[in-house]
């Protein structure tokens, strides 16, 4: 196995913002969520549900209603033929001990790593995807039936690119990171 493939494929991932007007495979949409499935978890509590939306009304419905007025700049993903909405479920009661030790909500960071798993493997199939964090949470939450007591924490919108960004700048790996130690930053101590 090449060393750089999944270099190769973290480094070409973008985030889409224009989509062709192509529905996408459900085979595809299947193999995405496979890959958000097998993401690791605190205690393995597997804390998601993703809802795919991708029967053209009810995703344009969605769109109309998560991305209008102080949500407005997120309008782009209107166009994207699939979103997903990305539910928090309750956690196990390790991992809520856990939260309250450490002072991290591991739900969200185990959603953030099933999201990336989702869109690593969208990128793979040739499929653009943008993350939205920006949008109507509650009117989401409303269309698509999710219970009380859950959230709709992140959208996804899914699609064929119609675009090609560049590359946006990356701190160096020094500016990044150290071994064995904090170490100095990139303006000193």
């Amino acid at each position: 196995m090449d060393e750089t493939t999944f270099l190769k494929l973290a480094a070409a991932r973008r985030s889409i913002r224009a989509f062709q007007d192509r529905p996408v495979e459900r085979e595809k949409l299947d193999l995405c969520l496979e890959a958000a499935r097998l993401a690791p978890s605190a205690c393995n509590a597997q804390p998601w549900k993703f809802v795919v939306v991708d029967e053209p009304a009810l995703k344009s419905r969605l769109a109309e209603a998560v991305f209008s007025g102080a949500y407005s700049m997120n309008r782009h993903a209107a166009a994207a033929p699939v979103l997903v909405a990305v539910v928090s479920q309750r956690g196990s009661a390790w991992a809520w001990v856990g939260n309250q030790v450490q002072g991290t909500v591991f739900r969200l960071v185990d959603i953030g790593i099933a999201c990336e798993h989702f869109v690593l493997q969208a990128a793979e199939l040739g499929l653009g995807t943008c993350w939205l964090g920006w949008f109507d949470a509650k009117a989401a939450a409303r269309l698509l039936g999710v219970p009380r007591g859950h959230r709709v924490e992140m959208l996804l919108s899914v699609g064929y690119p119609a675009e090609d960004p560049g590359p946006r700048p990356r701190n160096s790996r020094d500016q990044m990171s150290s071994f064995n130690g904090y170490g100095p930053g990139p303006d000193g101590p």
